[in-house]
């Protein structure tokens, strides 16, 4: 068996394999059914493919096993929506003639469709056996398209989790992105800042008018509170990217 390698199909496989309920819907088919090998298939129009099998038949078919489209009915199936259930093949006016039992050696069958819940199809819960099933062919059909429904519906919900990991994905990579951006543009505050405080500094020593000093007063202020800013700036973003906040640790004494 060659090894699958289409992205589409192994994400469909990987999404059913994803739904813990799955083991034990394969179980019940093989109960209700008695057939010895269950299992939900992905069916395009080209492909028939394994996403997750209950196999005490031998048949050999695992996740990513494919059969050949053409000799299966789920083709019929994924073309007319209908389901196909019967429980002795080589007694079946219909199905006695047809290819699949043949070339399968099946003698009970049953396969229903399995759609999304916004009506697209994505392949069909099947159940076969090489001996006659001994069951209400129409009670089964019932209870496999009941669990056809349940997995759609599991499906969609895989679907919306999957969007909203990604938009959580997403939206994280853009935090860290912008408190990147807050932590750089804080350091490189700093420089000129800094700068601007030696000069202040400078011109103070030759300050020789009242005005002047006023002047320079308010400059240093200035320096003083954008300092306090930056340094809350950087204290923010060490808190969000990990770093953590420096914290100072000063003597108390109390009477």
């Amino acid at each position: 068996m060659h090894t699958l390698t289409d992205p589409h199909l192994l994400n469909d496989i990987a999404e059913i394999g994803r739904i813990e309920a799955v083991p034990r819907i394969l179980e019940t088919v093989a109960h209700i059914t008695g057939s010895r090998f269950t299992a939900i298939a992905r069916v395009t129009e080209t492909t028939w493919t394994a996403c997750a099998t209950l196999d005490t038949l031998g048949f050999g078919l695992v996740p990513g096993g494919q059969l050949v489209l053409e000799t299966t009915l789920c083709d019929e199936i994924r073309q007319s929506s209908t389901s196909v259930v019967f429980a002795h093949a080589s007694a079946h006016p219909l199905y006695s003639k047809h290819h699949t039992p043949r070339i399968y050696g099946l003698e009970s069958y049953a396969s229903v469709p399995i759609h999304r819940p916004d009506g697209s199809f994505f392949g069909t819960l099947c159940a076969i056996d090489s001996s006659p099933g001994n069951f209400d062919e129409a009670h089964v059909q019932r209870s496999m398209e009941l669990l056809a429904d349940l997995v759609g519906n599991y499906l969609d919900k895989e679907d919306q989790l999957l969007e909203a990991e990604t938009a959580l994905s997403t939206a994280q990579r853009v935090s860290d992105l912008r408190d990147q951006f807050i932590a750089v543009l804080g350091h490189d505050l700093r420089s000129p800042l800094q700068a601007i405080s030696v000069a202040a500094d400078s011109l103070e020593r030759e300050a020789t008018s009242e005005r002047q000093q006023r002047m320079l007063a308010h400059i240093a202020a200035g320096v003083t509170r954008m300092d306090g800013l930056i340094g809350d700036v950087l204290d923010f973003a060490r808190g969000r990217l990990g770093g953590g906040i420096p914290v100072s640790l000063q003597e108390s004494h109390t009477l």
